[in-house]
């Protein structure tokens, strides 16, 4: 995996090269890979999913590792920023469209729940973005606040740089990351809709610890206290009828009796936040709350985005962007003007996991217009929203191959997740997952024939 030095640069990768980086021999490579797979837990990190292993880490491009440094800053300003606007519309401080347009589609107990007065002021300890690389840059598809990935990620950091890499976070940035929000050990609450994720964050607990962080445990569905002083919530608030004993967590949580992360807060894992963010009548807004550096540069990366609210334009204007005054007009769109993906916008079983996502040029105009039509109906109780759809580019992998136990080459595009984790002091940057999909997949995440690896800022 080559870095890139200009993201501006268009890039011909075909066919993959077969040199390794690091000065890797195919069978120095061989053996690493081996090794790295070998050390999988028994219990597994991801249950009944597997991936294709690299034998090294993945090299950021130049521009992205310096720009993931001010990154983890900047998408915690902007939360807190969404938290703020959130509060002033329940107020009237700001429009009361805003929180009625976050609150849809809700019970009144997880409102009620995210208006706490003892989580007001609180965002989350745990900040994932999923970053795309393009051919002029990188941008941002989603922030995810209660991501998978944290215990698969530190496993890799130390795996790897166990085989003497350098990785981005370093050997226990993960740990330490996590032990920063949730100092002197905590109860990590595993939903069985997120049971999948259970492995690595069992790994990750025992980690913990071992390391001496505190004492960490992994509780299963049942849930049945006493519990520490500070939980980790590792499920969705949209299960917790499924899930025994949590809503009196939450309220406990909400009456001060112990800490939680993240915080209850339905309306911040909203994906639609991307679409206010672009609103021009709330420009004032993020430019005084961001600061206007800030601002350019969050709209650097984040994807023009749009409510599919199916409400009428007033006769003299069209949506900023596409140039249109009426949703039906995209269904005459043309399959190459279709660059755009429809997306359920959050507290839904389909809002995570790719599920939920519909890419307009990679589908028929009859299923397109049919998508389009059940997102606009189902406003405005599951709002969805509509972003403007950039191509990733193809970036040369190696990888373990599980026919033959050989290294072979692909290309392959990339999602990077950087992990960052803030607390009252600082917000660190604990390490990023990378993974590596094939050419023809243009939803990017976790695959069985997809690479998983961890980051690294070198080549060499």
């Amino acid at each position: 995996m080559s870095p890139i030095s200009n993201p501006h640069k268009e890039i011909d990768l075909s066919p993959a090269p077969t040199q390794l980086p690091f000065s890797l021999s195919a069978n120095t490579a061989r053996e690493i890979a081996l090794r790295i797979q070998n050390k999988i837990p028994s219990g597994g990190l991801f249950a009944n999913h597997s991936w294709l292993t690299s034998p090294y880490p993945f090299p950021l491009p130049v521009y992205l590792a310096k720009d993931l440094e001010k990154l983890g800053y900047r998408l915690w300003k902007f939360l807190k920023a969404c938290n703020l606007l959130y509060h002033l519309s329940t107020k009237g401080k700001a429009p009361s469209w805003i929180a009625q347009l976050l609150d849809a589609g809700k019970p009144q107990e997880i409102i009620s729940l995210g208006r706490a007065k003892l989580f007001r002021e609180q965002v989350y300890g745990v900040i994932r973005p999923d970053i795309i690389l393009s051919e002029n840059g990188y941008f941002i598809t989603e922030i995810d606040n209660v991501p998978g990935g944290i215990g698969l990620t530190a496993w890799f950091n130390e795996v790897y740089s166990g085989e003497g890499f350098p990785v981005l976070g370093g050997h226990d940035g993960m740990l330490n990351g996590f032990s920063s929000i949730l100092q002197g050990g905590a109860d990590i609450f595993v939903s069985n809709e997120a049971s999948s994720y259970r492995p690595e964050m069992e790994w990750l607990a025992s980690a913990l610890t071992k390391a001496n962080f505190g004492t960490y445990l992994v509780r299963s569905q049942d849930w049945q206290g006493p519990w520490q002083p500070k939980i980790y919530r590792f499920f969705e608030l949209f299960d917790l009828p499924n899930i025994p004993s949590a809503q009196l967590i939450l309220n406990q949580a909400a009456q001060g009796k112990f800490f939680i992360t993240p915080p209850p807060k339905a309306f911040l894992e909203e994906k639609l936040w991307f679409a206010l963010f672009w609103l021009k009548p709330l420009e004032n807004f993020w430019q005084r709350e961001l600061g206007s550096g800030i601002f350019h540069a969050l709209q650097k990366v984040i994807p023009r985005t749009w409510l599919l609210n199916p409400e009428p334009l007033p006769p003299q204007a069209v949506y900023p962007g596409l140039e249109i005054h009426s949703w039906c007009e995209l269904e005459n769109f043309s399959q190459k003007k279709r660059q755009l993906v429809i997306k359920i916008s959050g507290f839904s079983e389909k809002a995570w996991g790719a599920r939920g996502v519909v890419i307009g040029h990679d589908i028929p105009s009859h299923q397109w217009i049919k998508s389009l039509h059940n997102a606009l109906n189902s406003f405005p109780d599951q709002p969805y929203i509509l972003q403007e759809y950039r191509q990733s580019i193809l970036l040369p992998c190696h990888y373990l191959s599980k026919e033959d136990d050989a290294i072979h080459s692909s290309l392959m595009r990339a999602r990077i997740c950087p992990f960052y984790f803030a607390n009252d002091k600082q917000i660190l940057l604990g390490g990023a997952l990378v993974t590596l999909c094939p050419a023809d997949k243009k939803i990017l995440h976790g695959m069985k024939d997809a690479v998983l690896c961890p980051a690294t800022t070198s080549s060499q």
